[in-house]
Parts: C-alpha cells; structure tokens; sequence
C-alpha cells in the first residue's frame, strides 16, 4: 500500500461524519458563560450578550434568570420578553422554577436559562436543570446559560478540598466539554473582593459570612487557575477533534504532553522516574507505554513481572499507563503518540546486538528521528547499575499466560519428533524418488518442516530443517550414500533449501505462537466479556456475588471472598451468599479491613504481608471504595507471577466494584422513591382529608351556632338543623370508618367471619344505612326470589353494598334511576348496581378501585376516594372480583362477584 491510499479518508468514518453533522444541524446550540465563582459577571455578559441578539432581531427570551439582587444585572433584563415561571409549593415554601413545557411551546430561537447545575423540585420533569436544557437543544432551540467551576463533577472534589466547602449541584464533564461554545467570565481576585464589599455580588448581610469563608483571596486565586486549565483542556479537546476529523498527522504543540517507552531492559525505573521529574517541571500531562511485539511475546514470567511493576510505578508517580501490541515498535509507538498530540517523547538507549551491528539496523532513537521530526526526544542514560545483563527469554514452548496453564511437549520429545518425521519423509522419498524430481521431493521435506513447526515449536522446526537438507544431499542427490556432490548445481539446490527452510520454520513457528497468544487473549476477552455482561444485569448483592464467585473461582482455579463493608465501615464476609465450592474460608480479616481502610492491594505477591496466603484487592469503584476482593490461588503462578493474569483480576475487581457500586445507587433510587411516594401518600390524605372534613364541619358549626344564638326558633327549623348536624356527623363518622377499614385492610388485621346469608337480607340492611342518601333517587331492586344463599362476611358486604350506593347517590343528579340486580353465573353470584348518570370519565374503569381517587373535581368534597378501594379489598378477600364498566347512553355499571361455595365445602 503506498502513502497516497495510507492517506485516503475512511468512506464509513466520512458517513459517519456526515450523519454526525446533519444531526448536530438540527440541535441546538449551548453556550456556557463559565467562570470561577459566583460575583466574576456571568449572568451579566450572558444578557448583555443576549442583547446584542435581540438587536439584530433574532427572537430571543429569558427562560429563567437569577439576579440575585444585583441592580446593574436586573436592568439589562428590562425589554427581554420573559416565561413566566413555573409556582410549586414545597413544604409550604413557593419554588420558582423554569417551565420547560412554556419554553418548548414558545419555541424561541435563544432562550436563556440561569444556573445549569441548579436541581429541580421534585414535581418537575426533570430532576437537574441541565436535563432541561438537553431537551431544549434536541427540539433546535439554542440555550445561553452559566455555569461556576466547582459544579464539575470530576473538579467537585478539588474545590471542596481548597475551599472547604462542597457543593452538592454538579453537572456530567460531558455537558460541559459537548457544548458548542465556552466562554470564560474572568475577574482578577482582588476586583472580585471589591465588588464583594461594595455589596454587588451578596446582599449586605451575608457579605462578613462570605469574606471569611469561600471569598478568600487564596481561595480565589485556585478557583480561578482551575477554570483557566479547565477551559484550556477543553480547547486542547476540540484541537485533537479537529485534528482527528481532518486527518492531520503532525504534532501541533499547543500544550506539553510527554510519552516515556518502557522496555524489558533493565533501567526502567530510572526512565520512569526522570519523565515523572520532566513533567512535575513542565507541569504537563504524561504517559508511560510498553509496545509489546512479537519479539517481546516469548519473555520470561520475571521479565514481565518487572515490566509490569514498572508501570505499576508509573500509576503511583501520576502516569496514564498503556500497553499497546503491534508489529512494529517504531509505528506503533508513534501513532499513539500523534494520536494524543504528544509533544516529548522519552527512551532508553537501545543496546544493538552483534548482528545487528554488523548490518548497521537502525535503532529505536534513529528510526524516530527520521518518522518523528515533530516530536522532541529525549533519550535517558543508564547507570553502571543498570546496564541491560540481556533479557531473559523463554522458547517457544513456553504458552504466554496461558488460562488454563496447559503448556505443550516438553522440549524433548519435540526434537525426538522432529527426527522421526525427518526420517519418515526421507525414507518415502527415497522409494519414490524414481518417480518424481528432487524438487518435488524438496517440497515434502518442507512439509515436515511446517508441521514440526506448527506442532513443536521453533527449536525443533530448525532441527528438522537442518536434517532435511542433510538427508537430502546423502540419501537422495547424486552419487548416494556421500555427502559428496557431484554436480555445482546441486550445491545452490541445498543451499537455497536450507534457507527456505529455516526461513519457513521461523515464520511458521512465530506464526503458530502468535496465533496461540492471540487465542488466549481472544479467551480473557470472552471470560471478561462474559462476566460483565451478567453483571450488568445483576440487581443484588446475593447476586454479583454469585456471578463473581462463579467466574473468578473457574478463571484463577482459586478461592474466592467477597468481603462488604456493614454500617459502621467494618469488613465481612458474605458467606451465606456465596456458593461453597467456591468459598474461602481461611480469611485474615485484619488484613482485609486495612485493605478497605487504606485502599491498597496486600497479601501474597505485594510488599504489604507477603506472606498471606491470599491476595486481598480493593473494590474501588468511582465513588469510594466498595470492599475487598480475596483470591486464593490453587497455584501462586496463575495470578501472581503472570502480570497478565494480575491485570485481568485487577480489571475484575473493577468491574465488581462498579456493579455494588450500581446496585447500591440503585436502593438509594428506590429508597427515594418509596420516600417520595409516601410523601405524596401522606400529602393526598391530607389534602383530601382537608377538602372532605370542611364541608361537614362547616354545616356542624353553622347549624349549632344558630341553635344556641336564635333559641325562638320554631320547633320545625330547630329540627331540620339538628337532622343537619346529624347528616353531616355521619358523613364524618363513614369518612373516619373509610379510613379506618383501609387500614386495617392493609395490615391484614380482619379476619372473616362467613356465615350463609340470604343476599336480600343483606341488601335491605344496606339500603336502609344508606336511605337518607337515596332519598331523591328512585331505586329498583331485581332479584330472583329462589337465588342461593352465600357464605359471605355480613358486615364486610354491607359496606361493599353501602359504599357502591352511596358511591352511585353522590355522583349522580337528584331523580336518577338507580338498579340493584343479582343472579347465578356458575360457581359465582353477580350483583350489579348501575345508574343512568353521567358515567365514569373514558379510562377510569380501572383506576376508579385506587386509592384516593375520586370521580370529579366537583366531587371532591363528597369523600377522600378509598370507598371503592375498600370495596375491591373486601371482594379480594372474599375471592371475589369486581370491576365497573360504562353503560352506553345509560350512566355506570359496578359489579362484584362472590363464590356460591365457601373454601371449607371444597376441602369436605
């Protein structure tokens, strides 16, 4: 491939460019006034700016806008049309919010919304401010708003540290670095604290409280350098974006990022320490990057053990640490450092070896300096100490991290091998080399050469190159029996054999080990592809615990304890949960809690109790530390020698850490919820509770007053308000019942008392409960005079009787027809009553049997809607059904349905 279609765009990645920008077309666009803290002008530049828009004539309107007093602030508003704000009465408190739902309809071209990190209330639609704005910008409507530093999710913990102070209202890194535009509000401290005394950033009253703790200077001075760089990292972003999209491969120094390479050759500590010294001084950001290649795959374990802490000590000196694989050190190293724009490059010197003296093969230094000239490079010396003693390799039989630990024949029987397939194929060829030329014989002696090598590895694949070509030249060329060679032809013959051969044997044998690594990386790939697809869907802890216990235990052939914190931040072992087969017992549980405590990696394999025979991990999750991870190896080597091994537990533990992490967040959501609709429970019966006592207890009042104030009254009117007051103090006494039955409902505190009754009996009680109710109603009753008994609860049905009367008397006019029909269905009695009222509203079949629901809002002063709901709970209990059904052109029909048979008959 030449460099012209190297340089040729991607067409999918240029469709998906062009997708990405007709999408981005049709959303609006965020500008965020940032700044480091509350006084610096934000609001201030975001209306004057809006001003300058409204000028132009594009539509624009305030959504919300916080002045919080300042005078200079609320004058720019005056002739920006504003949306009124959204009332919500909290805890007697009235919040002003914005009202998304005003906004959308309105749809102006800019609106401005104050406060980006701001949460809602709880009756809107969305719990934080900034999901109001990403529904703004999806329906095209551009959105102005502000934004302080310490609202950063990923910088909330760094200001709270200097300040002292931690806020509570962040936004997601990503909303801020999606915007389309950032502009920075800067304000020097010391014209920050003026504005502060002179009274133009907090009322006059809160100015002392404020100078003493958040508004000092140094405390200004840090926020404000953390803005700058936060700004700047955003750029540096949108940069290398540009630089991806338009395929720019040079290094644009525009910020100093550094790269140090580590190797298998000794001196890597020093490499890493003096790029960590580099880029203190530069206060830059650094990576540190171990290629690894086909050559470095055959490394010892002790090899990669030190590789790996060198990396490890990387991490701990502030590193992002990477390991790349590719097939060319130079290539590889250098598209990942253009890739993140990386400015200083840091090596080691390269140590030649002898041959690669004599044919003068460039080394890593000089093979940079020619593809690299962008970059600067550093190349760090080494030590007497430190000088490369030659890196320990392993042959080819050696299977790198291999999951299961099989490993292939030992060395040995290879090469015995190796000498029977020689012999094998020379003894075929010489029976049959009458029939075919030597160079078709050649090819069969290539043939072993591959399969010794697929099979056995390179040691024993240039063996059997070395004895092929030795047979061939004294059993089969001419004279015979000789190593002698008659003809000069067939000395090139034997020479270009012998270098075919052990040219095929290597890339054969190279081929088959890489093919075997990238088997075994194919598998850590599915194990942990597959542990974290069932963690994914895990909803407790019993259940990662599981899932966990059953991966790893299999993956490591270990034992394995997942150990949780309790209330009071003290480590334990879920036992109970845990499968035995898997368990480890043998728990150091003193260890385990400094694990926990100091969010360090102790045990068998680290500096901190090597001696343990368990390696105890921390289930650090984003935000804190989840518990602790227990592994007991059956064999030390699978997870403490092998650095692959141990970075595959490491991204385990992570991925446990993540899913309690989860799970827990996913009880405190449901915690809330439970909360929040006890709440409203507790909020509907009060309401109702309010609306559905003052009515009777205002005609009470009324009617007692004028009993004691006009003792003249005639007999007649002092009787019409003494049947008042005793109306309207059963209607109080049926709502406290209500309430009262509900309860005990639904703490199952009724226990039933079935006895066999007549339906009619029951019937002519409830409607004569209900009579005063009725009294303007016509009513008809239908029921077959030889219908059957049922085994019911007789107090229990009357109320379901009494409360679907009353039900139908309350919402419908004086004069309706009201029917009362029963009859045999099977097993089961239906008793229907309907009336030719209004009927219920489309929809409401349902959710009429809930509770607190009621019919209309002009009914609401009638009940506080649990008169249907007992119905329903009293029919359940009875294992009966009931439900309610409109009659077209007629009004409403309920229906409830009881059991000819008691539960006692069908067990006799």
């Amino acid at each position: 491939m030449n460099a012209t279609e190297q340089d040729r765009p991607d067409p999918d990645a240029l469709l998906g460019k062009l997708n990405q920008e007709t999408e981005k077309e049709k959303r609006g666009r965020l500008k965020i006034f940032f700044g480091s803290c509350a006084g610096v002008g934000k609001t201030y530049a975001m209306l004057t700016e809006a001003k300058s828009e409204k000028e132009k004539g594009i539509d624009v309107v305030i959504g919300l806008v916080e002045t919080h007093g300042r005078k200079d602030t609320e004058a720019l508003i005056f002739g920006l049309p504003t949306i009124a704000y959204r009332s919500i009465n909290y805890k007697g408190t009235v919040l002003k919010e914005f009202d998304i739902d005003a906004a959308l309809k309105r749809k102006p071209t800019i609106i401005l919304v104050d406060e980006l990190a701001h949460s809602n209330a709880s009756e809107c639609r969305h719990r934080k401010r900034w999901q109001d704005v990403e529904e703004l910008l999806a329906a095209g409507i551009h959105v102005f708003t502000t934004l302080n530093v310490q609202h950063l999710e990923t910088l909330n913990d760094v200001v709270g540290q200097i300040t002292g102070i931690r806020v509570w209202e962040t936004i997601p890194d990503h909303v801020f670095d999606e915007a389309d535009e950032v502009r920075i509000v800067d304000l020097p401290p010391d014209d920050l604290l003026q504005r502060l005394h002179d009274g133009k950033v907090y009322l006059p009253e809160q100015v002392k409280h404020a100078a003493q703790n958040f508004f000092r200077k140094g405390n200004l001075i840090a926020l404000r350098e953390l803005a700058l760089r936060r700004t700047a990292d955003r750029v540096d972003l949108q940069m290398c974006d540009y630089k991806l999209e338009e395929s720019i491969q040079e290094t644009w120094h525009t910020k100093e990022r550094i790269m140090v390479c580590i190797g298998p050759h000794k001196g890597g500590e020093k490499l890493v320490r003096s790029a960590a010294r580099l880029a203190a001084s530069l206060k830059a950001d650094w990576v540190a990057v171990y290629v690894e290649t086909p050559s470095l795959q055959r490394l010892s374990a002790s090899t990669r053990e030190a590789t790996f802490k060198t990396l490890k000590l990387a991490a701990s000196l502030g590193a992002e640490t990477k390991t790349l694989s590719g097939t060319h050190l130079t290539d590889t190293l250098l598209d990942y450092a253009r890739s993140l724009n990386i400015s200083k490059l840091i090596i080691g010197p390269s140590t030649p070896t002898l041959l690669e003296r004599i044919i003068r093969t460039p080394s890593l230094a000089d093979e940079i300096t020619k593809k690299a000239y962008d970059l600067d490079l550093y190349i760090v010396g080494q030590t007497d100490e430190t000088q490369d003693e030659g890196v320990n390799r392993i042959d080819q039989n050696f299977e790198l991290s291999d999951i299961k630990d099989t490993t292939l024949p030992t060395s040995k029987i290879g090469y015995l091998l190796a000498i029977i397939v020689c012999g094998l194929i020379t003894l075929v060829s010489t029976k049959i080399m009458v029939v075919f030329d030597l160079a078709n014989l050649m090819m069969i002696y290539l043939i072993g050469v591959v399969f010794v090598a697929i099979r056995y590895g390179r040691g024993p694949s240039i063996l059997v190159s070395i004895l092929s070509v030795l047979s061939f030249n004294l059993f089969l060329i001419p004279p015979g029996a000789s190593f002698l060679i008659s003809n000069t032809q067939y000395l090139l013959t034997l020479l270009i054999m012998t270098g075919v051969a052990l040219l095929v044997s290597n890339l054969t044998a190279t081929l088959h080990y890489q093919a075997r690594i990238a088997i075994l990386r194919e598998r850590r790939t599915s194990a942990l592809y597959a542990m974290t697809k069932e963690l994914s869907g895990a909803l407790t802890i019993t259940q990662i615990i599981h899932i966990s216990a059953q991966h790893l235990s299999s993956l490591f052939q270990a034992k394995i304890a997942l150990l949780l914190p309790d209330n009071l931040e003290k480590i334990r072992q879920i036992i109970d949960e845990q499968p035995v087969e898997s368990l480890l017992k043998d728990i150091n549980m003193g260890i385990a809690q400094w694990v926990y405590d100091n969010n360090q990696t102790a045990g068998m394999g680290t500096n901190t109790l090597p001696g343990s025979p368990a390696l105890y991990l921390p289930l650090h999750a984003p935000m804190r530390i989840r518990g602790v991870l227990a592994v007991s190896p059956l064999k030390a080597r699978r997870v403490i020698l092998q650095p692959e091994q141990r970075q595959l537990l490491d991204t385990f533990s992570s991925q446990i850490a993540l899913a309690i992490e989860r799970v827990h967040y996913l009880e405190v959501a449901q915690e809330a919820l439970v909360s929040m609709q006890s709440e409203q429970l507790r909020n509907s019966i009060l309401s109702a509770l309010s609306h559905a006592l003052r009515t009777p207890l205002t005609s009470i009042t009324n009617s007692s007053k004028q009993l004691v104030e006009d003792v003249a009254k005639p007999c007649l009117d002092r009787k019409d308000l003494a049947e008042s007051i005793h109306e309207n103090a059963l209607q109080m006494t049926g709502l406290v019942s209500n309430l009262l039955d509900m309860a005990r409902l639904q703490n199952g505190g009724v226990q039933l008392n079935k006895q066999w009754q007549a339906l009619s009996q029951v019937l002519s009680k409830a409607l004569k409960t209900v009579g005063r109710l009725l009294r303007n109603h016509q009513i008809e009753v239908l029921i077959p005079p030889h219908i059957s008994p049922i085994s019911i609860d007789t107090i229990l049905i009357e109320r379901v009787l009494y409360n679907l009367l009353e039900n139908a008397a309350k919402h419908t006019p004086p004069g309706s027809h009201i029917l009362i029909t029963a009859e045999e269905a099977g097993d089961y009695m239906n008793i229907a009553i309907e009336d030719n009222g209004p009927g219920l509203p489309p929809g409401m079949e349902e959710k009429v049997f809930e509770k607190f629901i009621r019919g209309a809002a002009e009914s609401s002063q009638f009940g506080v809607g649990l008169g249907l709901s007992i119905c329903r709970s009293i029919i359940e209990a009875h294992e009966g059904k009931i439900w309610a059904t409109n009659i077209p052109g007629k009004g409403a029909r309920f229906t409830f349905s009881l059991p000819l048979k008691a539960a006692d008959d069908d067990e006799n």
